[in-house]
């Protein structure tokens, strides 16, 4: 069933209409807009999430988080005020962080993430299986969940290697307690195939209603 919704921006353009986040975050991120942006998304999301606990008492929101805005000083009070102001608890948000986030910031990773999770947040390594994918991190932070990249899941049954990553990034997951996501299910077959090799849950367009 139904457990959790991703927050994705779009921008809706007077003339050109919705516009992907792949060809305004870039530049959001080089100009530094990305920390008030991620803050109103950040808010946005809780509140909706909130608003829609009316109808499914445990549900919970995932948002996004960017390397700049992780990194900006005022990140942990801009998530303790999204919260305040809609009245979600902790235990009903998840944010998904960058591997970049962990391997670029050692030093001050581990307390921010430490201070998140004791508000009840649970927090996803997004796009796990591409970049640095380093298994010392796993073990020097407390994570709570991998989402596995959807471009292994797009090759499930078509690409034999992908079928063995995923099955492996299922195992390690089990291993260290940590739940797992496939992201970018399209098809039946491939959901079928991840709840064989023990996925614990599943996202995509396939799930849309």
């Amino acid at each position: 069933g139904l457990v959790k919704l991703e927050a994705l921006l779009r921008w809706r353009h007077p003339e050109h209409g919705l516009i992907s986040p792949a060809d305004f975050i870039p530049d959001a991120e080089e100009s530094g807009l990305i920390v008030p942006l991620g803050t109103w998304v950040l808010e946005e999301a809780c509140r909706q999430a909130k608003l829609w606990q009316a109808r499914h008492k445990n549900f919970r929101m995932s948002v996004n988080v960017s390397l700049l805005q992780f990194s900006h000083p005022g990140f942990f009070a801009a998530v303790i005020n999204a919260l305040k102001d809609s009245g979600l608890s902790g235990e009903y948000l998840e944010l998904e962080l960058t591997e970049s986030i962990v391997m670029n910031q050692p030093s001050d990773v581990k307390q921010v993430l430490g201070n998140l999770q004791r508000l009840g947040i649970r927090i996803a390594i997004d796009d796990f299986g591409t970049g640095y994918s380093s298994l010392a991190y796993l073990r020097r932070y407390e994570f709570d969940k991998l989402k596995i990249e959807q471009s292994f899941i797009s090759s499930l049954g078509e690409v034999p290697s992908a079928h063995a990553i995923v099955r492996a990034i299922i195992a390690l997951a089990n291993a260290l307690n940590l739940e797992t996501t496939a992201e970018g299910i399209e098809t039946a077959q491939q959901a079928e195939t991840l709840r064989q090799i023990g996925c614990m849950n599943a996202q995509g367009y396939y799930f849309g209603v």
